[in-house]
């Protein structure tokens, strides 16, 4: 071991047993060892030089310091004289093959403080990838990489890449006792270093080289080293849309989403991957021509199979190289900001894949992950469940959803796999899960790493927003956690999709007898801020696309999935729409390849598209389609009950001085005429738009642009009007009487 008490020694050279420490990497502590040592005689200067025939020691202008003499193999020491202070020195070290000087790791003291350990071990470091990671700093007036990682239970870490040969015995990290962080800083890297951690656990075992869990780029697939890379420097354009996004409640606000796999939406050359720019280019305005508010993003989080859509992560603080560098999604966002578009991000917290080179086992044993299988391990997915209990995970958590955020302006968060999270039972059978201390099925402590995520995002970035997939009656999902809620902004409607898509499914001539599940809905609306969501599970692993799923020939499944979207844009909640729905997908997703475009050359899908385009535009502007998706008082059942006849009709209201709208569907290929509904106020009543419109594709059938409300009381409101309904169809009538 070291001599801490070297300046009292005659002898200033190691110990044999810290130069065999130091050659077989086992040395506890090898800063103790290496680099300069106040002794009697002077400086020590001790260095670990593999294949070295010489090496010197030098100040920063080429002059001499001291030759370091070979110990023992590739260890070298030698004295300098005693100046004043500290030596700053470089380490010239000739090979065969020539001479590299570099500035020696070991000369620098550390760059993590005790305010980094503490935060990080009460689970309160909002910061962390300011700090873990590869940070691209000056130190002690050099430039070069500080790394950091957290790994308590490791006998020995240390940074390993082309700058060292990959050999973890020249870049052994300093250990922080008092946390379980480790840091070393090696001078003179750059962006696009490589690199990952060679861990010995804590029996003397050499794990699988690991990527740096807050490692802030990779490399591509099938590669897993981290990359070195700088997030902080990009330039943003967006102030003027960060600042109104604060501006009103997210609720109140019209929203409708497109839901992108990123690899999947348009394909390049050869199949390949289009670019981050690439996809501003194109999918920006495409998405902005169709009148979408937001695009949701699958994940993007680097991730080592294609297969898994983004969904088994490895890579948290990292957006997938698959479509180019961090910098270029920064650009992404950006420019979709300047065309008035949001960017939600779906992001994983519930599990993580357990390829070698992740966070499984990252220090020898359990860490990041459950240690008790029954907990720690998710049977349907065969991934690793993370310890939402340890403080430091949570922190981990924490740290990458404010990253995202933070760092490219993310304008909200759709966490996945809610209800696997919640619930410890969850896909389990009796015997194969652990009760919490009260003996049930609620995961106390991943609601409490919920309620807190929720709260950090929404305290430090106003005007973001966080989702919730969660598909169980689990209460106060959207609620404040003030109110005892979960705190997330709003939830997927995961009950209103089921029901109406099995609805829809059926042939009309059997509709009336599930028209519940149309209306039941209805019953729990406004329990939650839901969003009505058609998403990338409904149209796979056989399920169909949503025209598919609709029965009938060619004309009737296209006037059912239109008749489809517009009561989907008429009712409560906010929307979704995955990919390829909006034109009229017939095939199912296939994430390997490009949505099928050329459908666009014929009618039908033009006219799902033109339908898309109005319904988001009648949406958006009109406050009474959204302003209220939240709230009861925003609507009113009209017809709730003709089963016989599968019509709805129903009120949606926005604010005083907002002209109500009244939304009726016919959910059979039977037009029907003279059918008279009550409505809040006589007058003439346009028709803002019918899914029948042959625009649309459909049979043009309807009221000739509107109709007249006579003051004639019919379903419990004061006036009525006679309708004809199209077949198959959805119309929507504005109040323009004043």
């Amino acid at each position: 071991m070291a001599d801490t008490a070297g300046a009292k020694r005659e002898d200033w050279r190691a110990s044999d047993a810290d130069i065999e420490a130091i050659a077989a990497a086992r040395q506890p502590d090898p800063f103790a060892v290496l680099g300069p040592h106040l002794t009697e005689r002077g400086w020590a200067i001790r260095a670990f030089a593999p294949d070295a025939v010489s090496v010197a020691a030098t100040t920063r202008d080429g002059v001499h310091i001291a030759e370091l003499a070979r110990r023992s193999g590739d260890f070298f020491e030698g004295l300098a004289p005693d100046a004043q202070g500290r030596p700053r020195y470089r380490l010239a070290v000739t090979r065969v093959d020539g001479v590299e000087i570099y500035d020696d790791p070991y000369a620098f003291g550390p760059v993590l403080g005790p305010l980094d350990e503490h935060l990080l071990v009460e689970g309160a470091h909002r910061q962390l990838y300011k700090r873990l990671g590869a940070q691209l700093i000056e130190h002690e007036g050099v430039a070069g990489v500080a790394f950091a990682v957290w790994a308590p239970n490791a006998a020995r870490a240390s940074v390993v890449g082309d700058f060292n040969q990959w050999d973890g015995r020249r870049s052994q990290m300093r250990k922080r006792l008092d946390s379980g962080l480790w840091e070393i800083f090696v001078p003179g890297l750059s962006a696009g270093a490589v690199y990952k951690y060679e861990i010995v656990g804590a029996s003397g075992a050499l794990q699988p080289l690991k990527a740096d869990p807050l490692g802030f780029a990779a490399e591509l697939r099938s590669s897993t080293a981290s990359v070195v890379a700088n997030t902080e420097h990009f330039v943003w354009s967006d102030a003027a849309f960060l600042e109104s996004r604060q501006q009103g409640e997210a609720r109140r606000k019209p929203m409708s989403i497109y839901e992108v796999h990123l690899g999947s939406w348009r394909r390049g050359e050869d199949n390949r991957f289009l670019t981050y720019d690439e996809l501003a280019d194109q999918l920006i305005p495409y998405a902005v021509d169709l009148g979408f508010t937001h695009l949701e993003l699958l994940p993007i989080a680097e991730h080592p199979l294609d297969a898994s859509w983004g969904y088994q992560p490895i890579g948290l603080f990292a957006p997938t190289s698959r479509f180019g560098p961090p910098e270029a999604f920064a650009r992404f966002v950006d420019r979709a900001h300047a065309a008035g578009l949001s960017v939600i991000l779906d992001w994983v917290p519930a599990h993580f894949p357990t390829d070698a080179h992740g966070l499984a086992h990252f220090d020898g044993g359990p860490l990041y992950e459950h240690a008790d299988p029954r907990r720690g391990f998710h049977p349907d997915w065969n991934t690793a469940i993370y310890d939402y209990g340890r403080r430091e995970v949570a922190n981990f958590l924490y740290a990458s959803a404010l990253y995202w955020v933070d760092r490219f302006h993310i304008d909200g968060l759709r966490v996945d796999a809610v209800a696997s999270m919640l619930y410890l039972d969850y896909s389990r059978k009796a015997g194969e899960w652990l009760p919490n201390v009260e003996g049930g099925n609620e995961n106390h402590e991943a609601v409490a790493f919920i309620r807190r995520a929720n709260e950090l995002v929404y305290g430090g970035f106003p005007g973001a927003v966080m989702i919730a997939e969660e598909s169980t009656a689990f209460s106060g999902v959207s609620r404040p956690t003030s109110s005892g809620g979960l705190g997330f902004g709003f939830k997927w409607n995961m009950g209103w999709m089921h029901d109406t898509l099995e609805y829809m499914s059926r042939d009309p001539i059997y509709r009336r007898w599930s028209h519940d599940k149309m209306t039941f809905g209805l019953l729990y609306a406004f329990a939650e801020n839901f969003i009505l969501p058609i998403s990338h599970d409904e149209v796979v692993h056989g399920k169909g696309s949503l025209v598919g799923k609709m029965p009938g020939d060619e004309w009737r499944r296209f006037a059912n999935a239109r008749a489809y979207l517009g009561f989907m844009w008429g009712h409560p909640g906010k929307k979704l729409l995955f990919m390829g729905q909006e034109f009229g997908q017939t095939s199912e997703w296939n994430a390997a390849e490009a949505l099928p475009w050329w459908l666009l050359d014929h009618w039908p899908h033009q006219g799902v598209q033109k339908l898309m385009r109005d319904l988001n535009r009648l949406y958006r502007e009109e406050p009474a389609l959204h302003a209220r998706d939240c709230e009861p008082e925003g609507f009113r059942w009209v017809v709730v009950n003709d089963d016989m006849q599968s019509v709805f009709a129903f009120l949606r209201y926005g604010d005083a001085g907002h002209p109500p709208f009244a939304v009726v569907c016919n959910f059979t290929p039977e037009a029907r005429s003279n059918y008279r509904v009550g409505l809040p106020q006589a007058g003439r009543w346009s028709e803002a738009l019918n899914t029948d419109a042959a625009g649309y594709g459909g049979s043009n059938v309807g009221n000739l642009g509107g109709v007249i409300a006579e003051p004639r009381a019919l379903h419990g409101l004061p006036a009525s009007a006679s309708l004809t309904l199209p077949p198959l169809a959805t119309i929507f009538l504005k109040c323009e009487a004043q």
